[in-house]
């Protein structure tokens, strides 16, 4: 494999895990920090109905343009109302490593689960399993790739500091998995913290999505700036009002023969012309339209799992 092809791959996975939920409702145990959560004016049912609908949308959109989905069902028993947001708990890491998180809030602890770690295990080469989710036990959460978001080719875990991302958490993270851990301060407009990283930020193959605005000390942000075009990327800049319509939770993803990048319908909407051009570049912008899960405080990004693992030879996992 060619130095560019390995580049591409490296950042934008070909294949993503997915949760279908069947209890979806905002979460109450994380209302308080999570400032992007919105009210639900709908009964528990039809609530949960409505995304799982625009889940299996979502799904297949991803399919058609040729990224492979493994897609596992929530029974909703459990008591899981943001399991269709899985990115949280585990993330997968070139080198054939597998990360499992603390989580900050109790009942979404709940979400983690042995039949996914298993599946990557017989479909993909997986050499090493860190589970760093007994730091609950000290009072530790980092929620994966909401909480850091990864330039996988610098080897940077650009880090927004809050409750869901604590220090020692993230320097144990780094350690293990060889990222230097790049953490800053970030507020919305009206003065509150912004919970996770993956809502300020995007990191594709040749650009990055980045709210600098909402970062208020000039030197963290001139830093991040820095971090990110010296790895040939091209900084597009959001608005506070991009960032509040989700358009810095995206993913770029590799389908059938090129890149795409994939976002809810909201936040395509927010983009400027001049935006959606730059990055059209090098992938093409899919829109997803899941309004009613992004009522819970994520929208695409924070659907999606990436799985940054080779697949075993001959490897056939259902993507059911």
């Amino acid at each position: 494999m060619g130095f560019l092809a390995a580049r591409n791959l490296l950042q934008a996975p070909g294949a993503v895990v997915m949760i279908r939920p069947h209890a979806f409702v905002p979460n109450p145990e994380t209302r308080a920090d999570n400032a992007f959560q919105t009210h639900a004016n709908e009964d528990a049912a039809a609530l949960a109905a409505r995304a799982r609908d625009e889940h299996d949308q979502a799904v297949a959109t991803l399919r058609r343009h040729g990224v492979v989905v493994h897609v596992f069902e929530d029974d909703g028993s459990r008591e899981t109302p943001d399991s269709v947001f899985p990115n949280n708990w585990f993330s997968t890491h070139p080198g054939c490593q597998v990360a499992i998180y603390p989580m900050f809030a109790a009942n979404r602890r709940r979400e983690r689960r042995a039949d996914v770690i298993e599946m990557l295990k017989r479909s993909y080469r997986v050499q090493e399993v860190i589970d760093l989710s007994g730091l609950e036990e000290d009072g530790l959460a980092l929620e994966g790739t909401g909480a850091m978001v990864l330039d996988h080719i610098g080897r940077i875990a650009f880090t927004v500091r809050s409750n869901r991302a604590d220090p020692v958490a993230l320097e144990r993270f780094c350690t293990h998995f060889a990222y230097e851990p790049i953490a800053f301060d970030a507020i919305d407009a009206a003065g509150r913290a912004v919970y996770h990283t993956n809502v300020l930020m995007c990191i594709a193959t040749d650009f990055a999505l980045v709210g600098l605005d909402m970062i208020p000390d000039a030197a963290r942000r001139e830093v991040v700036v820095q971090r990110l075009t010296e790895t040939g990327r091209t900084v597009i800049p959001l608005s506070p009002a991009q960032i509040g319509e989700f358009a810095g939770n995206a993913i770029e993803l590799t389908g059938a023969g090129s890149r795409i990048l994939a976002l809810s319908q909201r936040a395509a909407k927010a983009l400027t012309p001049a935006q959606c051009q730059e990055i059209e570049r090098s992938a093409r912008i899919v829109p997803l339209d899941v309004p009613t899960i992004e009522h819970a405080g994520g929208s695409v990004r924070c659907m999606i799992a990436g799985i940054h693992l080779s697949p075993r030879p001959g490897a056939q996992e259902s993507q059911s």
